[in-house]
């Protein structure tokens, strides 16, 4: 494309706009445009405000993309993006709809009219990714003149890849403006950044890489978004995890633009995969309506971390904590929940689940039923037998029952329990499974996993108490007892998950090994040694119960390789490394 020239300054400022959009929202976002480019213009003086990759429809749109009335949304929409700002260039992401084709897109206006359309290159279609189900690749690069500098556009993924940043070195570009919308994950953090430093130092430019925030189901955006100058010095980096509105006053010189430099210091990575938690938690019950939250309170750590962030995403007052003890819950474990919930001010309450777990247990021993309208055409109570009607005195009943069926008893009356009281009180409950217990399947279908998000779905346990002592750095409200006394599920009498699985940093580092790295069952034996019974077990499991882990409740993805929408395994398999 023709480069072309729209005015000569010998200032450039340019305002990242970076936002939360909400996916299908193609109103209130072109909205959020609309006032965001005002303020920038009126209250930062901006001759140019950039916004993150499909900010008209969120990311991703997925399936929406395949309707013909969201892509007439669409063009309403920026109709009044084009009719409404003035006196700024404005820079967004769209898909664009041309006749059969779809691309992913970026639009500049000014003054009510379009200046040019990038359409994205290099189309993701890995992990998270689907682009290429949707989009086709433009092959055209844009370069266009604002202010006297030959600026091109990229999109994400363009900068991964040489070719749009040749393009623009070819074109004799000074400044890159890329649109993005960049998922977190635990690692990603500074391998972006120092991408972004490598890219600008050896092809001598200046790029602004505009990030989106927020959580969209199973992903969360971090933000994060920068400024980066031909000598690949970082200039601005805005924060994580908030939405930030910042402009970044450009002197223009024949040779290059020059900026002020602001000091950066990354948090701890505790603290970024802490807000992703909450940001993501906060997002998936705001965006989808709900009013309050619930918890089953056990008294050990996974729900205490779980509660912890379901109060710092939402508040103590939308969030309702409820302890459920059998006859294997220890004393402690009440009180640990109890002080938890104390501390953070949420309504409490106690349920026995023995009763329930008792007439269970008695019905599927064959207890006959008091009912004759209930009962089979083959049931037998004797009338004259009054012994037959009463209450057993012991556990006999229970008893006849398998351990393993005893346990997943107790889970799902648990989660029958949470589930009835969300009906009742129109709430959203959040679940409490690891990443660890989920890959392994030591959690139980329709018990513990009930819910309708899973906050540590993507979190390992070696990270859950990682985590609990970091939280507890801000203000104590995990008692330091539930963080050093071994877990158990308290389903058996002296139950310890050790018991069943490799301690949890073994565990861990095999699930880290085989499920994000792809290393093999003697890859894994060789990098650490491990037993090799041990590793084959661990796998075993992971593959055995694929079904579970496909009817769990979504959760914010922050490893690498995140179960659900990332790690896509079929159920019916035959195949297992070595």
């Amino acid at each position: 494309m023709t480069a072309k020239e729209i005015k000569l300054s010998k200032n450039l400022s340019i305002t990242i706009a970076q936002l939360n959009f909400l996916v299908g929202d193609i109103a209130g976002n072109s909205k959020k445009i609309i006032n965001y480019a005002k303020k920038a213009r009126d209250n930062e003086q901006a001759n140019l405000i950039i916004f993150p990759e499909l900010a008209l429809t969120g990311y991703p749109p997925e399936d929406l993309l395949l309707r013909n009335n969201f892509h007439k949304n669409i063009q309403q929409e920026i109709e009044k993006i084009l009719n409404s700002v003035t006196g700024i260039y404005i820079l967004f992401g769209y898909p664009e709809k041309v006749e059969d084709k779809l691309y992913n897109s970026a639009l500049l206006i000014y003054n009510g009219k379009i200046i040019t359309n990038y359409r994205k290159q290099h189309l993701p279609n890995y992990g998270v990714f689907d682009e290429h189900r949707y989009f086709v690749e433009g092959d055209t690069p844009t370069i266009v003149e604002i202010n006297g500098v030959k600026t091109a556009i990229a999109i994400c993924e363009d900068l991964w890849y040489q070719k749009v940043l040749e393009q623009a070195q070819e074109n004799d570009v000074k400044l890159v403006l890329s649109l993005n919308a960049s998922p977190f994950d635990m690692r990603k953090g500074e391998s972006r950044k120092s991408l972004l430093e490598t890219k600008a130092k050896s092809h001598n430019l200046t790029i602004v890489y505009a990030n989106c925030i927020g959580g969209q189901d199973e992903l969360v955006f971090d933000g994060g978004s920068m400024v980066i100058n031909e000598n690949g010095e970082l200039i601005s980096h805005l924060n994580f995890f908030k939405e930030e509105l910042k402009t970044i006053n450009f002197s223009i010189n024949p040779q290059k633009l020059i900026a002020k430099t602001e000091p950066f210091t990354a948090p701890t990575i505790e603290k970024q995969i802490y807000d992703a938690l909450t940001l993501g938690i906060q997002d998936y019950v705001n965006k989808n309506g709900f009013n309050k939250v619930l918890i089953g309170l056990s008294g050990g750590i996974d729900s205490a971390l779980t509660l912890a962030l379901i109060v710092d995403a939402l508040g103590a007052n939308r969030v309702e904590a409820i302890s459920m003890p059998s006859r294997y819950t220890k004393n402690m474990s009440i009180e640990d929940a109890e002080i938890e919930a104390r501390a953070f001010g949420v309504k409490f309450s106690c349920i026995s689940i023995e009763p329930i777990f008792k007439i269970v247990g008695a019905t599927l021993c064959g207890r006959p039923c008091l009912d004759s309208r209930l009962r089979g055409n083959d049931a037998k109570m004797p009338e004259d037998d009054p012994s037959s009607l009463r209450e057993p005195e012991d556990d006999c009943a229970i008893n006849n029952l398998s351990e393993l069926t005893q346990q997943n008893i107790q889970a799902r009356c648990r989660g029958l329990l949470l589930m009835a009281l969300a009906n009742e009180k129109n709430a959203l409950v959040i679940s409490t499974s690891n990443k660890s217990e989920t890959a392994v399947g030591y959690t139980t279908l329709y018990g513990d996993m009930v819910g309708g998000f899973a906050a540590l779905k993507d979190l390992p346990k070696t990270w859950v108490y990682k985590l609990a002592s970091y939280r507890n750095q801000i203000s104590a409200v995990i008692p330091e007892r539930v963080i050093a006394r071994a877990p158990s599920a308290e389903l058996a009498e002296d139950q310890l998950d050790q018991h069943s699985l490799p301690v949890y940093d073994i565990l861990d580092r095999i699930l880290e090994l085989y499920v994000e790295q792809n290393k093999s069952i003697s890859e894994i034996i060789t990098i650490e040694n491990f037993d090799k019974e041990e590793v084959n077990k661990v796998i075993k499991l992971v593959h055995r119960n694929e079904y579970k882990r496909r009817q769990a409740p979504p959760g914010v993805k922050i490893t690498t390789c995140a179960f659900g929408r990332e790690r896509r395994y079929p159920i019916t398999c035959a195949y297992i490394d070595d």
